[in-house]
């Protein structure tokens, strides 16, 4: 690999430690493509992997039309989940494991079988999936002020901080994902809504777009891995001492987190 990308690498693990955020990849590297972007991602989890960690699912991005049109793009992202980013449900957060935290919420996919790429359909997903469960995801930036770009956020693993699980598990066959409905609260407050028709019309075409996407990389969905299939709401900036829950009705249920 080129040493400046695993250069990259070491500057995004050290931001990640200090907590002291960094330039942005494009401001140093304005030729940075997504391409490269992935590789430094892929070898601060390689890093990760080697020191002890272990993948334990995948995140999609930049599912919804507006973000992807704030940073000009035309198709999601994707970052990698490790073991201990996992937070249970209704539990607690401490601040000083993060740099720039916001709260998103979505349909997360708990797979029973591998997806290997190219070609997956949604009714490849919907065959390959065990159930799903209500999720929160905590995003992170380790570049300052959250000042990115495309190859910014793929280079610092899709900004992925922490995530939680809810405690419902729902097959498939009992519930229309499209017209999922969920409400995001924080300290008990009304912040935004959305559906899961917000992204991509169906957060599992979004599942699918991921095991092809990482075909390219010669990377596949496993059996037992968790995906976040994109926030079905705008993100919400958080702060020590909230409170954050995410209600996507009868069937899923509710969610929630602290943070200290």
């Amino acid at each position: 690999m080129n040493t400046s990308l695993i250069e990259w690498s070491s500057r995004f693990l050290e931001a990640e430690k200090t907590r002291i955020g960094i330039a942005a990849p494009t401001s140093v590297m304005p030729d940075l493509d997504v391409e490269n972007a992935y590789r430094i991602q892929l070898e601060t989890i390689r890093r990760k992997i080697q020191s002890g960690h272990e993948v334990s699912g995948k995140k999609i991005g930049l599912t919804s039309r507006a973000m992807q049109e704030v940073l000009g793009v035309n198709e999601p992202d994707y970052g990698h989940l490790l073991d201990v980013m996992r937070v249970d449900n209704t539990g607690c957060i401490s601040c000083s494991r993060l740099l720039q935290p916001k709260v998103e919420a979505e349909v997360a996919f708990i797979l029973k079988q591998d997806l290997h790429g190219p070609n997956i359909t949604v009714n490849d997903v919907i065959d390959a999936t065990d159930y799903v469960v209500a999720a929160i995801e905590v995003v992170d930036s380790r570049v300052m002020d959250w000042k990115i770009k495309l190859a910014d956020t793929v280079a610092d693993n899709a900004s992925s901080g922490l995530y939680i699980l809810g405690d419902r598990k729902i097959k498939l066959r009992d519930i229309d994902l499209p017209s999922v409905h969920m409400s995001l609260y924080k300290n008990g407050d009304f912040m935004n809504e959305g559906t899961g028709e917000a992204v991509l019309g169906n957060p599992a075409a979004c599942v699918a777009w991921l095991a092809n996407k990482l075909h390219a990389f010669k990377g596949t969905l496993n059996a037992g891995e968790v995906i976040l299939s994109g926030a079905l709401s705008a993100a919400t900036e958080a702060n020590p001492g909230d409170h954050f829950s995410a209600d996507f009705g009868e069937k899923l249920g509710i969610v929630s987190v602290n943070f200290e």
